[in-house]
């Protein structure tokens, strides 16, 4: 049996995104955004008003990071969501976390988070913002090799039923695979 229930919410769970930018006084502002996803193969969307001081920033720029949050850095990542850049002075500077300015864009890379995308900001529509990668940096602590370790990575995801922060790291597939099991029976 099924039941329905009052949410709007309904695809879970959501990437807990890190969405850097520098403000006019060149001061790092970092937000978290849960309503972020893949565009096209080298473009990513995050569903953002222009309220936030972060999309106000990657306008005037032109330029803004995508990192992946991780859980070590949990209680950082929750609080660049609590706290505005709009009313909260020295907001990076209080999560204690360091910056690196990009070579390629005119954007911060946290360096504690150990995925950061690079994006050149293309335009601002109905969907929010859309930027286009034009790198990924990793910290070589989460690979092996040449390929990310997810369970090194430590990712967290936002659970919008409840309100919680989960790690995502157990393989339970092999994507492209599987499937095959049934399609070729």
């Amino acid at each position: 049996m099924r039941k329905n229930i009052k949410q709007t919410e309904g695809i879970f769970p959501m990437p807990v995104l890190m969405i850097a930018t520098y403000n006019e006084d060149n001061s790092v502002d970092v937000m978290n955004a849960a309503w972020g996803t893949m565009f096209e193969r080298n473009q990513v969307v995050l569903n953002l008003t222009e309220t936030h001081k972060t999309v106000k920033n990657i306008k005037e720029r032109k330029a803004f990071t995508v990192s992946i949050a991780n859980s070590k850095h949990v209680t950082e990542a929750d609080y660049f969501g609590v706290a505005s850049g709009n009313n909260t002075a020295n907001k990076f500077e209080k999560s204690k976390l360091t910056a690196t300015k990009s070579e390629i864009i005119d954007a911060p890379i946290i360096n504690d988070f150990p995925i950061c995308m690079e994006c050149e900001f293309i335009k601002f529509t109905d969907a929010g913002v859309v930027g286009k990668i034009v790198n990924i940096s990793v910290d070589e602590n989460v690979m092996n090799g040449e390929k990310v370790d997810i369970e090194k990575v430590s990712a967290i995801a936002f659970d919008p039923y409840t309100h919680g922060y989960y790690k995502v790291s157990e393989r339970v597939g092999e994507a492209f695979h599987d499937g095959f099991k049934i399609k070729n029976i």
